[in-house]
């Protein structure tokens, strides 16, 4: 990005029409493949009141980062490389699975996420566990809209959903015993999280409950439930969806709780969770953040696979599926402006009440409620809402079995695949890979070994360009998706300038961006088929 373009961003701010009062008219860039349009969009837009966000597991920077408006005075792109490195890697996590002898049999050798704001706070989750009652690990991205409440609810929830309709009989009725007693419930997953990612603590106890409410409902089955993964994936999805629905119907004492219900039921929020259990895996995708395997074919040349269909007015089979769902008069009024009527752009989400209950429904708890305003609850029933629900969270599940030449797995909300392609996302990893193995030979040590002899080899390291390559793949693609020039190359002055797009505008030019890339054990996967 030329200085012209870095003027031009912020001249275009500055020209926006700014009206005063609670909401702010602002320029929206929507990108097409031609050519680049402008819209005036109003948006009721409220600045976080300082450490008033802090739960949200918001990461800040100070303020010579990024800007909070475009009316400053002393508006500058400028960032040295440490600043840029610090902003990207605040958000790093990075997992390696070992057993207890400190070996790895698992087909997951290791994860690396991270995960880039735009909005303020970000609306995006991620989640990250081992399942300790059942087989296998579980990874998530999860994309809200309208907040960050719904995506935060689903990140803490979904996983365990997941795991306890994977539980067998036996193992709900030892949790049930032990709840009913009072007693210590053994965990039922292991979290890989970031120092950030806390849990909303004084409610999860009531999502607990509902959990215990759920699994209550598995053990009147007459027979095991004995639920395929598939099964198990979508009847979570589906069971955890039905609960944020009821939990803001059903009466609550207390204020902190009814609020927070209620920004979970009308914000939304989509989903991406892999199941990997040895060969074995599973994809759960609402919505349309998208998983896709890099594999490595035998020339060495690498091919992607896709492993989920973005759901929204672009997908084919999803117009079909609502067009069958709706009558006959509401075919033109579906989709309008290539959104769920005209308001939203993916087809499935979890939350979003306003989109699956009645008028009457909505009117009725939203009137019972405190200021639904001060609780940034967006409100709007649109012109041609006939036959609710229009939306589901029930997702879409794809099996596939591991082979050795699939060497990961890359799971990302859509702002990372609003910026690259599924082939470049691949390319880059591929490459970041190679480039770490050539340039990470094994360190070979001259006996005795001294500190200045260990010293020298890290400068020769250093010196070979090491020390300037991001480790963790997840910030390695952040870094492309909103710094790339059309070469394909960094451009530092690009990258600069989108991390200090101040929060006014940032939205404009890109979304919350949240990866997790997977790891395969190739050895791991090689060995179950020689054995099977």
């Amino acid at each position: 990005m030329s200085r012209t373009v870095s003027s031009w961003i912020l001249s275009s701010a500055r020209s926006s029409i700014i009206l005063q009062g609670k909401g702010r008219w602002y320029s929206i860039c929507i990108p097409n493949r031609n050519k680049i349009k402008w819209k005036l969009v109003f948006s009721k837009t409220r600045p976080c009141p300082a450490g008033s966000c802090s739960s949200d597991r918001t990461f800040f920077f100070p303020k010579a980062f990024r800007h909070t408006s475009t009316e400053e005075e002393h508006f500058s792109f400028q960032l040295s490389p440490a600043q840029i490195n610090n902003i990207l890697r605040a958000g790093e996590l990075s997992h390696r699975t070992l057993d207890l002898n400190g070996k790895n049999a698992n087909s997951v050798l290791r994860f690396e996420s991270n995960q880039l704001a735009s909005n303020s706070p970000i609306e995006d989750r991620r989640s990250a566990a081992t399942c300790l009652r059942t087989a296998g690990m579980m990874f998530g991205v999860f994309d809200g809209h309208a907040g960050a409440a719904c995506a935060q609810a689903v990140s803490e929830r979904l996983l365990h959903y997941i795991a306890v309709s994977l539980m067998p009989r036996q193992s709900l009725e030892e949790i049930e015993l032990a709840v009913e007693a009072m007693k210590p419930v053994r965990p039922i997953l292991q979290w890989h999280r970031h120092p950030n990612d806390v849990e909303y603590q004084k409610i999860t106890s009531q999502y607990f409950e509902n959990l215990r409410v759920y699994w209550q409902h598995l053990l009147d089955l007459d027979a095991e439930p004995g639920f395929s993964l598939e099964e198990a994936m979508i009847c979570a999805f589906k069971r955890l969806d039905s609960d944020i629905s009821l939990e803001v119907q059903a009466p609550q004492e207390n204020e902190l709780m009814r609020n927070i219900a209620l920004q979970v039921a009308f914000s939304g929020a989509t989903a991406c969770v892999a199941h990997i259990d040895g060969v074995h895996l599973h994809v759960a995708n609402t919505g349309d953040c998208r998983a896709v395997l890099g594999v490595c074919e035998e020339d060495g040349t690498w091919s992607t696979l896709p492993l989920t269909r973005d759901h929204n007015a672009c997908d084919e089979f999803e117009i079909r599926r609502l067009k069958r769902e709706h009558p006959r008069s509401e075919e033109k009024t579906l989709f309008v402006n290539d959104r769920l009527l005209g308001i939203l752009m993916p087809s499935r989400a979890f939350g979003d009440v306003q989109l699956k209950w009645s008028k009457e429904l909505q009117h009725s708890i939203l009137e019972n409620s405190c200021d639904v305003e001060a609780l940034n609850i967006y409100q709007y029933v649109p012109p041609n809402y006939h036959t609710p629900p229009y939306l589901t969270a029930e997702p879409e599940v794809t099996y596939h079995k591991l082979r050795s030449k699939d060497k990961f797995l890359i799971i990302a909300s859509d702002g990372l695949w609003e910026m690259l392609s599924n082939e470049k996302v691949v390319e880059l990893v591929a490459g970041h890979l190679t480039e770490l193995n050539v340039q990470k030979p094994p360190l070979t040590f001259k006996k005795p070994v001294n500190l200045g002899y260990m010293h020298n080899l890290l400068l020769q390291r250093k010196s070979k360009g090491l020390a300037s390559l991001d480790q963790n793949i997840a910030t390695h693609l952040i870094r492309h998706a909103i710094g790339s020039n059309e070469y394909g190359e960094v451009d530092p002055e690009k990258l600069a300038a989108m991390l200090t797009l101040p929060e006014d505008l940032a939205r404009m030019y890109r979304d919350d961006i949240t990866v997790t890339v997977v790891y395969f054990n190739s050895e791991t996967i090689e060995d179950y088929y020689r054995n099977h």
